[in-house]
């Protein structure tokens, strides 16, 4: 029996989709290129123009399909999970939970997606620190943004958006109060981060340390 998949949103009109956010950072390197062309600076120009295809590269926002099954929690980041397993304790759960860290280099998408649906219940941002995203202290010392989110059946989880070493910016474009459906995307992190995602103490998780994982399409878990 096949899989079956979906899209979440409408698909791109272009080749190479890039994430808005990206845009005015591509437009001033492509700028700031252009103009050391025409001084006929030949090496800064040739330096410019790798930055700005870099930025381009960065923020790129492929489309993706979304397993369709029931209970599955997908992966609302691209990288390497650096954990994966049941904690006692967190800030971000009452209780027992699990707990998926994603780890994003610069050189992953860092669109970020919703692990599954349902309707926010609160936003809580944090200010913090900027220690390496892979490190398990960064979770609770890194700069943050957590989404809290209730299913249709009534079961809670929490994916935290977490500032790394290089990133100085995160960005959510939901808020308390919406709805919210598997898949789609919901933020990004500027220049290396980690996700993290908090789910009941009975969810079966479908991941281990070391793999590589897809934003909206790897299933990092199933809800009981």
């Amino acid at each position: 029996m096949m899989d079956k998949f979906s899209l979440p949103e409408s698909p791109s009109r272009f080749a190479f989709p890039i994430a808005n956010t990206g845009y005015p950072l591509i437009f001033a390197a492509a700028f700031a290129t252009g103009v050391l062309a025409l001084l006929q600076l030949r090496a800064p120009a040739l330096l410019g123009l790798a930055v700005t295809f870099f930025i381009a590269y960065f923020f790129r926002d492929p489309d993706r399909v979304v397993p369709v099954s029931d209970g599955a929690v997908i992966s609302p980041a691209d990288g390497r999970v650096v954990i994966a397993g049941k904690v006692d304790q967190t800030l971000f759960y009452d209780g027992p939970c699990q707990k998926v860290s994603i780890f994003m280099s610069v050189f992953n998408v860092h669109v970020n997606r919703i692990p599954h649906e349902g309707q926010v219940d609160k936003i809580v941002y944090h200010p913090g620190k900027f220690v390496n995203a892979s490190l398990d202290k960064a979770s609770e010392d890194n700069e943050r943004n957590a989404v809290f989110v209730i299913t249709d059946k009534g079961q809670r989880y929490c994916v935290v958006q977490i500032a790394g070493l290089i990133a100085r910016r995160i960005i959510c474009h939901i808020q308390a109060g919406d709805t919210v459906h598997r898949g789609r995307r919901f933020g990004l992190i500027c220049f290396g981060s980690r996700l993290d995602v908090y789910l009941p103490v009975d969810a079966a998780l479908n991941v281990a340390v070391g793999d590589r994982v897809k934003a909206g399409t790897s299933i990092v878990g199933y809800l009981g």
